[in-house]
């Protein structure tokens, strides 16, 4: 899988909230740390005005043909 094809995918919580999409990532060692997820519109207005934040790779439950389900606490 390239990271167009992650890019192209909605982040969304176990409980089925969008809050954003890929737009960049973080490697260590060869492997991916971190995604770095750009919030949806209604999450920067609602909660705060940074626009982007990290998302452990280990948060990710499942990646499917069009979103990417992660858990968040």
């Amino acid at each position: 899988m390239r990271l167009s094809d992650l890019q192209a995918k909605d982040i969304i919580t176990t409980d089925g909230r969008l809050i954003g999409n890929i737009i960049d990532v973080v490697i260590k060692n060869g492997n991916i740390e971190y995604l770095i997820v750009e919030k949806s519109k209604f999450l920067i207005s609602m909660f705060t005005s940074k626009d982007e934040f990290e998302i452990k790779w280990n948060q990710i439950k499942t990646i499917g043909d069009d979103v990417i389900i992660v858990e968040c606490q």
